[in-house]
């Protein structure tokens, strides 16, 4: 008799499970024993027939889509469906996963619905947390779990997360900054702020606009933060020449601009971190503190890749700050490590 265990059992064998950080900036997909296969932007241009009351349709995602930013004609509009860690656009945010998820796990003969993980922000509402798990569901998803990304950060960076001993973890994305510690396989103390990589682009474009009156766009922003961006004044000045429109004029125009003045256009954003970590460690029970003060945090997500940032923190607390191997997957590769034992059941998924 082909009873609902057989056919569960049947499901698993035949599905490709996955891990998924869908972030504001980048969606990663890793995939049960074959690791992090995908990394594209967040990013879905729509395109629109017919003037403004025609059908919207979707004409890329991911890398595709992001080239497009700035540059779309007046029927494409190239948008970012997810806004500091959680959902802005819910129908759009479902078609970009079904569009991932696609890419990854091609359908074919007998392939079941996969099991999904998906990470979440620890700060994230109930409502934000059911849009999410609603959005894997409509995209095809057989079952879906939650883990919270100080959570899954800390696993992809291999801390000893179910001992006893703390660890600290702060993990810099593109919408949020998510500060936790973790012992014996729970969060002690989180604190997430909606602080990341968006707001440094957004801090660089407005000192630019009021500094030297010229109007950038966010990819530009992007480019000059990793190239000459800076968290921590270094005794080398760096200096890169940038093209923007010059609002006066309403001309094209280049300039240059050093990093010493991306390190001041960058400083409320970084003050934010600086606070969100100090909070932290002002929360975390002593003998928890004593055991950070011994080991240090550990730093993971894209904004781990600013310069000098660890020497920022190491500076503003007085402990050891070390960076995360592959910061930007650690994230994916932790919820990765939670899918692989996701039939164990150890405690480390998050409720709605």
């Amino acid at each position: 008799m082909f009873n609902f265990m057989n056919s569960n059992i049947l499901g698993g064998y035949f599905s490709t499970d996955m891990a998924i950080d869908l972030g504001t900036a980048n969606t990663l997909i890793y995939v049960r024993g074959q690791g992090v296969v995908l990394d594209e932007p967040s990013v879905v241009a729509i395109r629109q027939e017919n003037g403004s009351s025609g059908k919207k349709m979707i004409q890329q995602v991911g890398l595709a889509a992001k080239q497009m930013l700035g540059r779309t004609p007046g029927n494409i509009t190239a948008i970012r469906p997810m806004k500091d860690g959680v959902i802005a656009d819910f129908t759009v945010t479902e078609q970009m996963l079904k569009m991932f998820i696609r890419k990854v796990n091609p359908p074919r003969l007998f392939s079941a619905n996969p099991r999904i993980v998906i990470c979440v922000p620890y700060g994230s509402t109930q409502v934000e947390r059911r849009a999410i798990r609603e959005a894997a569901y409509g995209a095809g998803a057989r079952k879906v779990e939650l883990i919270e990304e100080p959570m899954a950060a800390a696993l992809g960076a291999d801390l000893p997360v179910e001992s006893p001993t703390g660890s600290m973890v702060v993990d810099i994305g593109g919408g949020t900054t998510e500060v936790g510690v973790i012992s014996l396989g729970g969060i002690v103390y989180s604190n997430s702020v909606r602080v990341g990589g968006d707001k440094f682009d957004e801090a660089i474009i407005n000192y630019i606009r009021r500094n030297y009156g010229m109007l950038i766009g966010e990819v530009t922003a992007e480019f000059i933060k990793e190239e000459i961006g800076s968290a921590f004044p270094g005794s080398e000045v760096r200096e890169i020449e940038v093209k923007g429109r010059n609002l006066a004029e309403g001309i094209p125009r280049s300039f240059t601009i050093s990093s010493n003045e991306i390190l001041e256009a960058l400083t409320e954003p970084l003050n934010s971190i600086v606070s969100a970590v100090k909070s932290a460690l002002e929360h975390t029970p002593p003998e928890l503190g004593s055991d950070i003060a011994e080991t240090g945090m550990v730093m993971t997500g894209g904004g781990a890749l600013l310069r000098d940032i660890d020497r920022l923190l190491m500076e503003e607390t007085g402990l050891s700050v070390i960076i995360a191997e592959d910061p930007l997957s650690c994230v994916a590769r932790g919820a990765g490590i939670a899918l692989e034992n996701m039939d164990r059941s150890i405690g480390i998924f998050a409720n709605d």
